[in-house]
């Protein structure tokens, strides 16, 4: 609420909208924007106001004064509507008075309309300043469901086992990788062995850790529901199923493997876990150096260990150049991670020119052969390869390329023959024909694969790799950028100037919405004409405008901007 033009009814819509829910909301705001001091508690009829008292103020003081009249007939006809029990109590008991209705009763009421995910309690403040923290967290208390109140099939099938998901990691210079884990089921303790599902690892935890901020209190247990620190799980990332053992995982799996009624066949060793985290593919991309060569190992550890806490960032080597790239999901993005190293590790590293993350794929179908016939030693290998390429469907982020075989080829190949080829297709998706950019959207049928006795799998991959890029040169590249979904909230005055500054980015404005005297703009921007854009548009609109990005698709380049491209890379420009 202490945004400007923070407008709690518009968010409450939204919510309608947008979420599809059905918002209860149990708070009114006292003031909005710079104004915005408090809260009233709907429930309690009490006010909640935080006075400023000094620049460090982290709002644990606040005061709490009881309303004059009463504000809650809206909110005791909107529950009632959704809890029967409640209704039946409004109309036997407190028909006459609704005001005489106890706050118990409604908070019971809007616990039983939660649980059962027929409304969505809804509160407000500000996190600066901490105002309406404290009911905040009341609320989760008193609304949320405990986990024995959680009937997920994923406890069914663990029943007492411990599951549990780690969902962020952090690195301490004395202790180590302190991984955050959130349990499902089951018990934790400390100084045991547990099992990691997606790395196939046990590790042996070593302390067991409340975490209070940056406070931690070390314990020898913790049940379900709560979230642990442990000390000592050096393989575990992000997104990882922790369980007690292999065993309690095949169990859970053939228990998860029973229930299945849908009658589709599951492997039965195929392990229950947790969905983890979703990671879009980075779009900037720069080299990092360190300031010595005798750094580069440290920078290399560093590198390491962002990379387990933040699985948003990669690291990669070019295979050209020996560089070390660091790929993220912006501008901002790198800047943190360029700083971190500089605070946490004492590494100076200089940062190359941020660049993005195109794309290629072909435009046309084409088909070619190959041989290689090459003598190792007293050994010759012979082999020829026949492959066709075309495009494929371009609509989504993440149109992958496909491998296809001939039923005759497919026959014919060994399994260790058959990966080799696959292999070889795959290192070809790596480097594309144009500017040596990752392949999207191509398909590739094998149609012949013919070799003399004694040919190594490694000769039939080379093979394979080198006919994959002569029939990609034949079928015609086409350079994919990375096109970027903006939502902006702008003043109306500065709207044209806005509207101005997109049309010459190649940007595309799908929607203008209104909200209030504010205009949210929607519209799809090439990354690549977004570089600084936050610098840009404070100047545009005297710093009145917010804007987000997220990346929508990778579209086709027109001719003359990706002759552009391809001279600039090639030094031309």
């Amino acid at each position: 609420m202490d945004k400007p033009k923070a407008d709690l009814s518009f968010s409450i819509e939204s919510i309608r909208q947008k979420l599809k829910a059905n918002p209860v909301l149990l708070q009114i705001p006292v003031g909005s924007g710079r104004s915005f001091t408090g809260v009233v508690d709907l429930l309690t009829n009490q006010k909640l106001i935080w006075k400023p008292r000094s620049i460090g103020d982290d709002g644990r003081m606040f005061e709490s004064k009881p309303l004059d009249q009463s504000d809650e007939p809206e909110l005791l006809q909107e529950v009632a509507d959704l809890d029967d029990e409640f209704a039946d109590l409004l109309l036997t008991d407190f028909s006459d008075n609704f005001d005489a209705v106890p706050s118990i009763k409604l908070q019971e009421a809007v616990r039983r309309v939660t649980l059962a995910r027929k409304g969505v309690p809804v509160l407000c403040g500000s996190s600066l300043r901490n105002k309406g923290v404290q009911p905040l967290l009341d609320a989760i208390v008193a609304y949320l469901p405990a986990p024995s109140e959680r009937h997920h099939d994923l406890v069914r099938w663990y029943k007492d086992d411990l599951c549990a998901l780690a969902f962020k990691v952090l690195h301490d210079k004395q202790r180590g990788p302190l991984v955050f884990l959130r349990i499902y089921s089951g018990t934790l303790k400390a100084q045991t062995a547990v099992h990691n599902i997606n790395r196939n690892s046990i590790e042996r935890m070593s302390r067991l850790l409340v975490p209070f901020a940056d406070q931690h209190v070390e314990i020898p247990s913790m049940t379900a529901g709560n979230i642990a620190l442990t000390v000592g799980l050096k393989q575990t990332v992000t997104g990882d199923t922790i369980v007690s053992s292999k065993a309690s995982a095949a169990a859970a799996a053939r228990r998860a493997h029973k229930d299945n009624s849908t009658g589709t066949k599951h492997r039965e060793h195929a392990s229950v876990v947790l969905s983890g985290v979703e990671v879009p593919e980075p779009v900037f991309f720069c080299t990092i150096e360190p300031p010595t060569m005798a750094k580069q190992t440290d920078l290399e550890n560093a590198l390491n260990n962002l990379q387990r806490e933040d699985p948003s960032l990669k690291v990669r080597v070019d295979p050209d150049s020996g560089q070390t790239v660091l790929c993220g999901m912006g501008e901002l993005h790198i800047e943190i991670i360029h700083d971190r190293i500089r605070r946490e590790y004492g590494i100076e590293t200089h940062l190359g020119p941020l660049q993005v993350a195109y794309r290629e794929t072909v435009l046309h179908e084409a088909s070619t052969t190959d041989t290689l016939d090459r003598t190792v030693g007293e050994r010759r290998h012979v082999v020829t390869v026949e492959l066709e390429v075309g495009p494929a469907d371009l609509s989504s982020t993440t149109a992958s390329c496909d491998l296809a075989f001939t039923k005759e080829v497919e026959g014919q190949l060994s399994k260790e023959l058959k990966d080799a080829v696959e292999n070889g297709v795959h290192s070809s998706y790596l480097q594309g024909p144009l500017l040596g950019y990752p392949l999207q959207g191509v398909t590739t049928l094998i149609q012949n694969v013919n070799m003399e006795p004694g040919t190594s799998p490694a000769m039939v991959s080379a093979c394979v790799s080198r006919c994959m890029q002569k029939a990609l040169r034949l079928a015609g590249g086409q350079v994919l950028e990375p096109v970027m979904s903006l939502e902006m909230t702008v003043d109306e005055e500065h709207l044209s100037s806005v509207l101005g500054d997109l049309a010459q980015r190649r940007g595309t404005v799908s929607d203008i919405q209104s909200r209030h005297d504010h205009k949210l703009l929607l519209a799809t921007v090439p990354l690549a004409e977004m570089m600084g854009y936050s610098t840009i548009l404070r100047t545009i609109t005297s710093g009145n405008a917010t804007f987000s990005l997220a990346l929508d698709t990778y579209e086709a380049m027109n001719s003359q901007d990706q002759n552009i491209l391809l001279k600039r890379m090639s030094g031309l420009l």
